[in-house]
């Protein structure tokens, strides 16, 4: 007898359904073919225990079983429920009924229970699309599948539950979340705030400025002058994502087995890899591509903390999607692209021994190994990142002042009411919603300049010996900050507020 059940397969963000059709014959043996990875040729061993654990048997003929399209590679243990419930309708142990209107997917474990997939929204997200009834899946993995409104979703935690239900005689109810409240849910109560960090005012003004934009940000400062403590709160001062937002940051997450019992994701990541991190891991890749840690921080913030100790090859992979916001991986078969628009925050001490040019310093370094130290960024890096800010330590006055400082849902609310601006500003253009993403042509239309201003750039150009790169980022830079006062054109102040923001450009940094 032969039957069909149905699965998916996820390449990159997006799913593909893959036909699993069953054939059983007079004869012996089992044939899997389609492409399958080691993962899916092992399920047999898990299937036939798990089908003998629960009363079921293997069928003792000769089983073939095709997983169409047939050219398109397999891989993952999430078929192992697709495949038993396929083997024991083309055996005839159970008699289903509409088990080919459902996507099936789980991981068997030897006594029948289910263990998680990776996936689940893209795949349920694939389902509606197409049109089935209705998808089965481990429960751990339900609450996220249940954003696809429109779909029947069935959390299962045992190979029994789903075939009672196909045979009539089970209850299971599909799993419903209500998406907006799950969305609008603890958004005022960031666990890190701003009302923590004790003076440093110019910071949090050039952080505000980051966020209202976009902009890559680097911090240099000493050891101790608070510089990961400010990035870390950075993320409780961006505004709250959109639902289009929430959904694909949830994508990108789900594909890689990163939520266990969480629905949509409703606050912006923060990633922090260490430094001894790879060019692979960073990035996404692998012979089976996953996303990396710049597409995990899709939307919201990479932190790379002592940025001179990353490995230079490591940083320089990410120059392009910097300017891209997306990376694509390609293998000989096929290519991936996974989306990576996320805010840059680099921080680094100014020397290898972190003190730089303090007399008090308990070790100061030589000029020749601070030279060496700053040469590990990269001229072509430093340009991506439009604000360059140096960070000193908090002198005690302020560090045992009682009074509260600026809490971080006020600076949000500026912040988010500077990003309104500029999503009606860009609202006819397709893939740029705030300031960092514009390129040349939106640039000249949107921050055009009077006389004083030119010259002021001019000036500053020169001076400094800034690229054309830096230039544009400065632009954008001034942009965001006449977007925070609310005016509508970009003047003189905007333009000097905005130079300072370029550190590592004067004299005496990398001169």
């Amino acid at each position: 007898m032969l039957v069909k059940t149905f699965g998916s397969a996820v390449f990159g963000v997006e799913a593909t359904t893959i036909t699993v059709e069953v054939n059983i014959d007079n004869g012996i043996g089992y044939h899997l073919v389609g492409l399958p990875d080691n993962a899916i040729k092992e399920s047999s061993y898990r299937i036939a225990a798990a089908l003998k654990n629960n009363g079921y048997k293997m069928p003792g003929k000769k089983i073939t079983i095709n997983m169409a399209p047939a050219d398109l590679r397999k891989e993952g243990s999430a078929y192992d429920l697709t495949l038993t419930i396929g083997i024991l309708v083309a055996s005839e142990q159970i008699k289903a009924v509409e088990y080919n209107e459902y996507i099936i997917m789980g991981e068997l474990s030897l006594d029948g229970s289910l263990q998680p997939i990776r996936g689940a929204l893209p795949i349920a997200i694939k389902a509606k699309e197409e049109g089935f009834k209705g998808f089965f899946l481990p429960k751990q993995n339900v609450k996220e599948a249940a954003i696809v409104t429109g779909l029947n979703v069935y959390g299962v935690e045992t190979l029994q539950e789903v075939i009672d239900f196909l045979e009539g005689k089970g209850n299971l109810e599909p799993t419903v979340i209500d998406t907006r409240t799950e969305f609008y849910k603890d958004l005022d109560f960031p666990e890190f705030d701003f009302s923590d960090v004790k003076g440093q005012e110019s910071i949090k003004r050039s952080m505000e400025i980051a966020a209202a934009g976009g902009h890559n940000i680097i911090l240099i400062g000493p050891p101790g002058a608070g510089k990961t403590m400010l990035a870390k709160r950075l993320p409780s001062i961006l505004p709250p994502m959109t639902l289009r937002e929430a959904l694909e940051t949830t994508k990108i997450h789900s594909v890689a087995g990163k939520l266990k019992e969480v629905g949509l994701m409703n606050q912006r990541p923060f990633r922090s890899p260490h430094h001894t991190i790879s060019n692979v891991a960073l990035v996404g890749g692998g012979s089976y591509p996953q996303p990396g840690e710049i597409s995990m921080a899709h939307n919201g913030v990479l932190f790379l903390d002592e940025l001179p100790e990353f490995k230079r090859d490591v940083l320089e992979v990410m120059r392009q999607p910097l300017e891209d916001r997306e990376v694509t991986i390609s293998r000989a078969k096929f290519t991936v692209t996974y989306p990576s628009s996320f805010m840059l925050v680099a921080s680094m001490n100014p020397s290898p021994s972190g003190f730089f040019n303090d007399p008090d310093a308990p070790q100061t370094s030589s000029p020749h190994e601070m030279q060496r130290y700053l040469s590990k960024i990269s001229g072509p890096l430093l340009d991506r990142i439009d604000i360059h800010i140096e960070v000193t330590p908090v002198p005690f006055e302020k560090l045992s002042d009682d009074r509260k400082a600026e809490s971080s849902v006020d600076i949000r609310k500026r912040v988010t009411q500077a990003r309104e601006l500029q999503t009606l500003r860009f609202e006819a253009i397709e893939h740029i919603h705030y300031n960092a993403q514009m390129n040349t042509k939106q640039i000249r239309e949107f921050c055009a300049l009077d006389d004083v201003s030119k010259q002021l750039l001019k000036t500053a150009m020169e001076r400094l010996n800034l690229s054309a790169r830096a230039y544009d980022r400065i632009l954008k830079v001034a942009r965001t900050i006449a977007d925070l006062e609310a005016s509508a054109t970009v003047v003189s102040a905007h333009i000097a507020e905005a130079i300072q923001y370029r550190s590592l450009d004067r004299d005496g940094w990398l001169g």
